[in-house]
């Protein structure tokens, strides 16, 4: 395994032009209004002066970065397009001769990979939820037989199947998957020693989503492309694919958040203060700043995702000077002591209720709902509580930490295989105990409200995030005799 130290080394943030008080503030700021970050790297020319991981979220797990996962999808074309595999300017059509509609429009003729990279491919709507539910897992089929409303190139539309797209022309050019593509071009070369990407039905990467990595990963990508491509006296990329790949290609004006409004690359966001990004729902963030040799690197959960990056301008970007400050021994060590204590806290509440011993162990059913729950029990033991949850078909045993995290795996509430679960639980008053949830690879953070009322629960499932609702429709569940 590569360590993180071989090639990114430690400094004070002082030694590269940057208050640590500065970086304090950001810190502050973020749990003051943010509650919470997962984690965040920060990197001033080649050096780590600052990195906080929220407990029980930790260096050493990955962190699924939905749409982030595009900028790596887009190095991947840049790399095969120094191969000499492909052009920016091939059709689109050309490489998919057996899935095309059997009337091909002039607009998807003229659909060039360029119009993939650069989110302008001409569709009117995202394509990727009917590629997904697609009967025969074939997403580029599907991708085809869409209509193309309008000429590629002269409307922006943030469509993830196009992202697709491109993991599907890379495999077919190379015969590999992005992972192994990327294994020994990208990953290895930047000691990235996790990547594990989400597939189609037919194996191909995903490309727009399902790639997950650690926070140093994402680091590391941004630390490459601030470089210029450059990676320890190695070119990895060309400096002209970094310079094409992150300038803007399409208006994406208007937007309510203004981030969102500066511009789009090949996969890359254009930002304010000639910065760019890529990121992923829910706060996902790899932030290069060229002209301060900066990079940040941040996973969370979050709902405001403009909120972050004004916390980066406000606090990060002001404080990068162009020459390193005198050291300020007090300063960082404030600061390391505050890193050292950064944590999501535990469900708070009391330990135990007048209710506890009545409840434990007593199994509640629900009638048929949509949230797939058939039945609940809650069993206080001497050291941990279990939640034990029917939903579906599907028994789910969950240990709930008493003020304190107590980690397990579930697939509980959406995850396919197990993930790593994070879980505590308290009593908020006598008759309502909460159990709080990190799915700590996730950005998925639900709590479960159990009110007791004799013979009956009402149980509250909510998400910190989501693609939809936050908030599922409290259900009733009866005791049995």
């Amino acid at each position: 395994m590569l360590a993180i130290e071989t090639t990114l080394r430690q400094t004070t943030p002082e030694a590269q032009g940057i208050s640590a008080r500065a970086v304090l503030d950001f810190v502050e700021a973020v749990d003051r209004d943010i509650r919470y970050l997962h984690s965040f790297m920060l990197l001033r020319h080649g050096a780590v002066v600052a990195e906080g991981w929220w407990s029980p979220y930790a260096p050493e797990r990955p962190h699924m970065l939905f749409s982030l996962s595009k900028s790596y999808t887009s190095t991947a074309v840049g790399l095969a397009v120094a191969e000499g595999r492909l052009t920016v300017d091939d059709k689109v059509v050309d490489f998919f001769p057996d899935d095309l509609p059997h009337r091909v429009s002039p607009n998807l003729a003229a659909m060039r990979v360029r119009h993939l990279l650069s989110m302008c491919t001409g569709h009117a709507e995202d394509t990727t939820g009917p590629m997904r539910d697609r009967r025969d897992g074939n997403w580029a089929r599907e991708f085809l037989r869409r209509s193309v409303k309008y000429e590629p190139g002269t409307h922006f539309l943030y469509n993830t199947g196009a992202t697709y797209m491109l993991s599907a022309i890379v495999q077919k050019l190379t015969g590999l998957g992005l992972v192994d593509y990327l294994r020994p071009r990208l990953f290895d070369p930047l000691g990235i020693d996790y990547a594990e990407w989400e597939t189609c039905p037919r194996g191909i990467a995903t490309g727009g989503f399902g790639l997950s990595v650690k926070t140093d990963a994402i680091a590391r990508l941004g630390q490459l492309y601030v470089q210029q491509g450059m990676w320890e006296g190695r070119r990895l990329l060309p400096a002209a694919w970094v310079a094409e790949a992150t300038r803007s290609h399409i208006d994406n004006s208007p937007n309510e958040n203004i981030d969102w409004a500066q511009g789009y690359g090949y996969q890359f966001w254009r930002c304010r203060h000639n910065i760019y990004r890529g990121d992923g729902a829910f706060g996902q963030y790899c932030i290069v700043m060229p002209e301060q040799d900066a990079v940040l690197a941040i996973t969370s959960g979050v709902t405001n995702m403009q909120a972050v990056l004004d916390l980066v301008w406000e606090h990060l970007l002001p404080a990068m000077g162009p020459d390193a400050l005198p050291p300020d021994a007090a300063a960082d060590d404030q600061l390391l002591a505050r890193l050292a204590t950064l944590a999501v806290p535990p469900q708070p509440g009391a330990a135990d209720s007048p209710v506890a011993a009545t409840v434990s162990g007593r199994t509640y059913r629900f009638e048929k709902n949509d949230q797939r729950i058939a039945d609940l029990t809650l069993t206080f033991g001497r050291r941990a509580v279990t939640l034990s949850l029917k939903e579906g078909r599907r028994r789910h045993n969950i240990r709930l930490g008493q003020g304190a995290w107590v980690e397990g795996k579930s697939t509980a509430f959406g995850p396919t295989k197990p993930s790593p679960v994070l879980a505590s639980g308290a009593w908020t008053d006598a008759n309502t105990y909460v159990a709080y949830l990190c799915f700590v690879e996730t950005p998925f953070c639900p709590t479960i409200t159990l009110k007791f009322d004799g013979d009956r629960v009402e149980f509250t499932y909510r998400n910190n995030v989501s693609f939809g609702p936050t908030d599922q429709p409290t259900l009733t569940g009866q005791a049995d005799a």
